[in-house]
């Protein structure tokens, strides 16, 4: 994913956007007409910038304000001497105010429109004007037509606002999307284009507030944050001088059914490398003696039934619970220990994996733990499908934080992080599609478990657990998204925090 980490961290609805600019115009004074010059100023600006040799460019205009940026956008560049094709979809008798003034002035200026289906021969750039963040419905007819043939295209495209399609509010894909090399959005970041299918639509995305007077957002809530690593590890403070590894924490891995061996290992490895001062392994006697042969930091007992996890619990601080658990008797017997309030006690727990499974076999809340579930696993909790989790990630977050309590990690391009605690849920913008292999969520879990070793507080741990994975796969994904391992991302774990500091690697 490109870069975000000069954009604003507030994300707003499509709702609240549209009452940000309702505010800068009739609190502010600031004419529709205005705001509408400065956001086909600002395409224009950045197309100078990115595509200085576009000499052909392709505008489809939309019936709404979104076209309206782009028949301003038109003018300025048929006036700076490329040559412009307008294509017009929708009812464009539906134009009014600042969009059919700047239609106007567009014709005033010479600039000719044609209706689709017409369309260049060649275009060096395309920019999409067709819809805004208004769009609730599936997108059919013309429009969907023009979103597929874009999309079959080689010409490079600029979104306006938002990708045509992309839902403001939930970043589905309503029928049919545009796929934007790039995306300028104005006034407030929508969040739909931090999560589920936004990532894969908007390209680099880009923001301008068109001179919004700073007031103005006072007037409104952010929906949700956008939160990533180099935020997140100003908020830490520096190790002590004189920390020692038990004022780093000791975690308990409890997982490693066999065959599945490597997940504790994973977990327990990325909790090491992420700072936690101990951590031992708790997995079954099968493998136990072979899970630290080369990771010899790692401590590991051999659990064959739960009352030999007494002792273990006895030394620790906290447990993350799940990574190769698997569901088998061994798995349950130790699932169901460690969920007995007498046993735990106040102890964190991070739950991923079949613990997650299991728990949505046997439903609690607690109010000191993270959950950790990937959709499929978020589905179960919920009891719903896979879809229906991915047509509204806000709110299935919101939903599994009310029902189980905690800190709730839902997993997935555009990772959030729901919680009691905060206001608003937490968007990581961080990360990257090599992340789509086996063992990233045990490496996660063993990272957002060393962060509460080490004495962040829950919603604090997993925020910035999440964040700090995300940029360690960054770093890592240097080298190419294919072909990405967990043990990759770990290897670059300890990185991230001199990186931060201000030290050279290896200094």
């Amino acid at each position: 994913m490109p870069s975000t980490e000069q954009l604003p961290y507030a994300l707003y609805r499509a709702e609240q956007v549209r009452m940000l600019d309702a505010c800068a115009i009739e609190r502010f004074g600031i004419p529709g007409e205005t705001l509408m010059e400065r956001a086909g100023a600002a395409l224009w600006r950045l197309i100078e910038r990115d595509w200085p040799q576009a000499g052909r460019l392709t505008v489809l205009a939309g019936p709404g304000n979104n076209g309206g940026d782009g028949y301003v956008l038109a003018r300025l560049a048929r006036s700076a001497g490329r040559q412009v094709r307008l294509v017009r979809l929708g009812d464009h008798q539906r134009l009014s105010g600042a969009a059919a003034a700047a239609a106007s002035a567009y014709a005033d200026a010479g600039g000719q429109v044609s209706t689709w289906p017409e369309w260049p021969e060649a275009s060096d750039l395309i920019v999409d004007a067709m819809l805004g963040t208004g769009l609730t419905r599936v997108v059919t007819g013309d429009m969907a037509a023009a979103i597929n043939r874009v999309n079959q295209g080689r010409a490079p495209v600029l979104a306006v606002d938002i990708p045509s399609g992309l839902s403001a509010d939930t970043g589905c894909i309503l029928g049919a999307a545009i796929r934007a090399t790039a995306t300028l959005s104005f006034i407030g970041l929508k969040q739909g284009l931090f999560t589920g299918d936004g990532p894969d639509r908007t390209g680099c995305i880009q923001f301008d507030a068109l001179e919004v007077p700073a007031a103005v957002y006072a007037s409104t809530v952010a929906a949700a944050r956008r939160t990533d690593w180099p935020k997140e590890a100003a908020r830490i403070a520096p190790r002590s001088r004189t920390a020692y590894k038990g004022s780093c924490g000791h975690l308990l891995v409890v997982g490693g059914a066999p065959g599945m061996s490597g997940a504790a290992r994973l977990c327990g490895e990325a909790a090491l490398r992420a700072g936690a001062g101990l951590v031992t392994l708790a997995t079954h006697p099968d493998h136990a003696a072979l899970l630290n042969l080369t990771r010899p930091e790692l401590m590991v007992a051999a659990v064959s039934s739960p009352d030999q996890l007494a002792p273990l619990l006895e030394r620790a601080s906290l447990v993350a619970l799940g990574p190769g658990l698997g569901r088998a008797p061994w798995g349950r017997a130790l699932f169901e220990y460690l969920l007995q309030a007498e046993v735990i006690g106040q102890r964190p727990l991070v739950l991923d994996a079949d613990a997650l499974n299991l728990l949505a076999e046997q439903p609690q809340r607690r109010d000191h733990w993270i959950l950790t579930p990937h959709p499929g696993e978020a589905a179960r909790l919920l009891a719903c499908t896979t879809a229906e989790i991915a047509q509204d990630r806000f709110a299935a977050a919101a939903e599994l934080q009310q029902h189980y309590g905690g800190a709730v990690v839902l997993k997935g391009a555009g990772t959030l992080i729901a919680s009691a605690a905060q206001q608003a849920p937490a968007l990581c913008s961080q990360g990257n599609p090599g992340m789509a292999s086996g063992g990233m969520g045990d490496a996660l879990t063993g990272i957002i478990g060393a962060l509460l070793a080490q004495g962040l507080p829950l919603e604090q741990a997993a925020s910035a657990g999440v964040c700090l994975h995300a940029a360690a796969a960054d770093w890592a994904a240097r080298e190419g998204e294919r072909g990405l391992l967990a043990s990759d991302l770990i290897a670059a774990l300890r990185g991230q925090w001199c990186r931060l500091a201000g030290w050279e690697q290896g200094r």
